[in-house]
């Protein structure tokens, strides 16, 4: 009796069927994989939150370093000529661990410098003693084009945590770290104010607006008829930041060419999202 329900396609019978299948050695497709893993889930042998990491374990073979950089408009940077005074005041107010330090221009990086490596040096007061070129560490560069699951091999190999990203010209175009790798697999904390990544700008019934802080220049003056310059900035994120003057944190805000801005979404590496106000609405 229950050899012949089993036949007749139980649950369980057929998960048994599709797991042997999977294992047999015979030419086998992500999307066969994926639906073995999801007849597992419908029998509770694994639940929904290991199968979003192991959905986003297979995701990020997939997606590239340009999909998750921050953008260098909205990266905390060090002068290498920097005095104490500057650069500490930087890493004060922004709370990372980890800093890309620039030469003569910002997007020619000399180095990384790690906040734990100040801590020896400002407990003897040597802060002013040492210039900061002799603090910092070779930086790691990477592609925009490369793949995620090869550069979270390569941060593993390496022993690092952060890599400074270029563009097709050799230029510095942003910043990753093992963080936003991980965070494609593990996922990250959805917020009230998320909405469908199809959209940069989306009007909400209260006549504002949300905007994605990666918003190109030209398409939030294109939207909202300002004329922000696009010549410092790439998005509005970095000109938000830059009027700032400092990595706000959620809920504060600021008036620019007569718009409100508030952070609704933001970490301790860059801002995320914006409420955006026509000071006449």
């Amino acid at each position: 009796m229950n050899e012949d329900h089993s036949r007749n396609g139980s649950p369980s019978r057929t998960f048994l069927e599709k797991i042997t299948h999977f294992l047999s050695g015979e030419p086998q497709s992500r999307s066969e994989l994926l639906e073995v893993l999801q007849t597992a889930q419908e029998n509770d042998l694994i639940d929904s939150e290991a199968m979003s990491i192991i959905q986003g374990a297979l995701q990020v073979a997939d997606m590239h370093v340009r999909e998750i950089m921050v953008p260098l408009s909205q990266a905390v940077t060090l002068g290498i000529n920097e005095s104490p005074d500057e650069y500490l005041e930087k890493i004060t107010d922004s709370a990372h661990s980890r800093f890309p330090v620039y030469g003569e221009t910002k997007d020619e990086i000399v180095g990384i410098l790690l906040a734990k490596d100040l801590l020896p040096l400002a407990t003897v007061n040597r802060l002013e003693k040492i210039a900061l070129k002799d603090l910092i560490r070779p930086a790691s560069v990477v592609p925009e084009s490369k793949r995620l699951n090869v550069l979270l091999r390569e941060f593993r190999q390496k022993r690092t945590h952060m890599a400074i990203v270029i563009n097709e010209y050799g230029v510095m175009s942003g910043l990753v770290t093992i963080e936003d790798v991980l965070e494609q697999i593990v996922g990250e904390i959805e917020d009230e104010h998320d909405f469908e990544d199809d959209y940069l700008i989306k009007e909400s019934e209260d006549e504002s607006f949300i905007v994605k802080a990666i918003t190109p220049i030209d398409e939030f003056n294109e939207h909202f008829d300002t004329s922000f310059s696009e010549e410092e900035f790439d998005t509005i994120g970095g000109i938000v930041l830059n009027n700032f003057g400092h990595l706000p944190k959620r809920e504060e805000s600021i008036d620019i060419a007569n718009l409100h801005f508030k952070v609704l979404n933001a970490d301790n590496r860059a801002i995320r999202l914006l409420q955006v106000i026509p000071n006449s609405a």
